[in-house]
Formats: C-alpha cells, structure tokens, sequence
C-alpha cells in the first residue's frame, strides 16, 4: 500500500476506532456501576453510529467485531447491575416488613415534639 492509500484506510478507519473506544468506556462504565455517566454517554453514540458509512472497509471488521463483543459485556453488566438493584430492594422490602411487625407492638409516640 502506497503512503495515500495507507493514510486513506486510516482516515476510514477513524470513525470506527471511535466507536470502539466508545465501547469500552460504556463497558467501563457498567462495570464500576456508573448509570447516569453511561445514560449521558448515549447521545454521543447515536453521533459515532450516524457518520458511519453504510458499508463499512474491510479493514474496519476487526474493529466493528470487537466493538459488538464489547457492547454484549456492557449489556450482561447492566444486567447484572440491574439483578443486582432488584436483589436489595427486595432485601430491603423484607427488612422494612420485618421492622413494620416490630414497631406494631411498641406504644405509639406523637410524630410531632410539642416540647420545641
């Protein structure tokens, strides 16, 4: 390959590397529990993914193959970040019931203090 045509399928391949650098912060994101950092990444996907041409290069494969493996990570991440929330809400839930049947045998006190 010449020095244009090498500088050319670099320049094509630029878009592609963005968005798998994309990838793995979105993947980084997911697995420190980051959601609202991720949440405000979306927008800049749509972006990478917009100015992609709708034939990629050949020589993007290797980079689209690895961005879609990455983007499958970050969804099993989130789904364990999800499994995890619904886990200690329910936890939670429990401990609130079990709190709740301990509070119905102590005497009611008034929720306001007229001392103050």
């Amino acid at each position: 390959m010449s020095a244009p045509q090498l500088h050319g399928a670099r320049a094509a391949l630029e878009p592609y590397q963005a968005l798998l650098a994309h990838a793995e912060l979105e993947l980084e994101l997911a697995g420190r529990g980051e959601v609202q950092a991720l949440t405000a990444l979306a927008a800049r996907w749509q972006e990478i993914t917009a100015e992609l041409p709708e034939r990629p290069p050949p020589l993007a494969a290797p980079l689209l193959a690895r961005a879609r493996l990455i983007h499958e990570r970050t969804r099993i991440e989130l789904q364990r970040l999800r499994e995890s929330v619904l886990s200690e809400l329910a936890a939670n839930k429990h401990a609130r019931r079990i709190a709740e049947g301990y509070a119905g045998h102590l005497p009611r006190r008034p929720r306001v203090d007229r001392c103050a």
